[in-house]
């Protein structure tokens, strides 16, 4: 669970980046000396105080008109509506301009949580400098620099307590499923159809802190919540028109989700970003169910349903335990199978398994095909256990965990998905030394 987002905007070239990559501990932000490099936002989660916490790293606004201002400033308005509190970042070097002016007039009309941070103060008898800052309109400047690592431990001390006490909401009881998908997939077309079935019982509740609603609704004597990740509306304007204005929305909804509905758009066919969009729900041990919209738009003539299937599997390989359903959110066919499987994939994700029943599937296994050896030294099993769920994840101890290869480890995957019924959930394999 993430306990709050948090936004780095700025001007350029005064170390957005910089400060990103530290508080990440990895060079994950492209830092470049040239003003404007970042124009995409980037994320990263890391874990301060017991908060678990993500960071957005985004372009630099600058009154000038260069090239791709309009777009950054886009983005980092999408970024900071997204995140629960801001992290200002001026140089200390440069001191006050009329570009971090204009930003804190942005922020202030956000009503975000701000804390202005002093970049660049790379040894603290320059600290004084900072004190220009106060005419922002905010509280004490931090000083750091992102360079040598001062003062970053200070920084995330001062964000866990400004912090917004309300964080992403979680559903115990009820079953919690998202529609995700690059934008004009047919999300909201999808979660009308689902709604408007019949004995659904329909009910609008506020959601999260970044206004989105949470539906809750009741079907077959079961309680859901869908968690809306339709695009960001402000002042009017659809920003997500560009497709990757929508990944940190889907990052969040994926995370308050029991269950993952991935749409494929008919018409428009797979594209990257769906890998992307996907590939975070499959890293995050999330169930998934793959539905691809639109079928109706489809020439059956000239694509089966089997054809389609295959190239979804082709294409995300990584997803071959996903179930795939082709519907139509427009004529509502085939919409009634989702439920069911959501209720189904959700049920797989928490199964549980007994301990001398995986040890005699995992042995079974090992005697079909034995484990592999190398440089001399065989693999040995020892025994296997079951240590949590949602994903089901099992720990496997070995003689030596550095001959276990990857493609032993698959092998045993499909051993235990041939044994349990783990359709629509992720399940993970750790390896580990006797005794470690």
């Amino acid at each position: 669970m993430i306990d709050g987002v948090v936004a780095i905007v700025g001007r350029p070239n005064v170390g957005k980046s910089s400060l990103f990559n530290r508080i990440m501990g990895d060079r994950i932000s492209i830092v470049h000396e040239e003003a404007g490099v970042t124009r995409d936002r980037l994320y990263g989660a890391t874990t301060w105080l017991t908060k678990n916490l993500r960071f957005i790293d985004t372009g630099g606004i600058q009154l000038e008109d260069q090239n791709f201002a309009e777009e950054i400033q886009v983005q980092v308005e999408i970024a900071i509506e997204e995140a629960d509190m801001v992290l200002f970042v001026v140089s200390a070097m440069d001191g006050l301009t009329n570009d971090d002016q204009y930003i804190a007039r942005l922020l202030r009309a956000s009503n975000k949580p701000v804390i202005v941070v002093a970049n660049k103060v790379d040894d603290m008898q320059f600290k004084a400098d900072i004190y220009e800052f106060y005419a922002l309109g905010y509280e004490e400047p931090i000083a750091v620099s992102s360079e040598h690592g001062i003062g970053i431990g200070d920084l995330l001390d001062q964000v866990i307590q400004n912090l917004p006490e309300e964080g992403l909401k979680q559903y115990n009881e009820e079953l919690s499923f998202s529609v995700i998908g690059r934008p004009n997939v047919g999300k909201s077309s999808l979660v009308n159809a689902l709604l408007n079935q019949d004995r659904v019982i329909v009910s609008d509740i506020e959601g999260t802190t970044r206004d989105a609603i949470d539906t809750p609704f009741r079907y077959n004597n079961q309680d859901y919540v869908v968690i809306d990740t339709a695009g960001i509306r402000k002042r009017g304007k659809i920003y997500e028109e560009v497709e990757k204005y929508s990944i940190i929305r889907s990052m969040a909804a994926i995370e308050r989700s029991d269950v993952i509905l991935f749409l494929i758009d008919g018409e428009a066919g797979i594209r990257a970003q769906d890998k992307h969009v996907v590939g975070y729900a499959h890293e995050a041990g999330k169930p998934i169910i793959i539905v691809f919209n639109k079928w109706d738009t489809v020439d059956t003539e000239e694509t089966s349903m089997d054809d389609m299937r295959k190239l979804i599997e082709t294409e995300f390989s990584y997803l071959s335990y996903a179930p795939i359903v082709f519907v139509s959110a427009l004529t509502k066919k085939r919409v009634h199978t989702i439920l069911p499987l959501v209720q189904e994939v959700y049920a797989n994700s928490q199964r549980r398994i007994g301990t001398s029943v995986i040890n005699e599937v995992i042995y079974d296994a090992a005697m079909l095909t034995p484990p592999p050896t190398r440089h001399g030294k065989q693999l040995k099993i020892l025994y296997a256990s079951q240590v949590s769920v949602a994903p089901p994840t099992f720990v496997i101890f070995v003689n030596d965990p550095e001959i276990f290869h990857f493609s032993y480890k698959r092998y045993l995957e499909n051993s235990l998905r041939r044994a349990f019924d783990f359709t629509g959930t992720p399940i993970h394999i750790i390896v580990r030394k006797r005794g470690a």
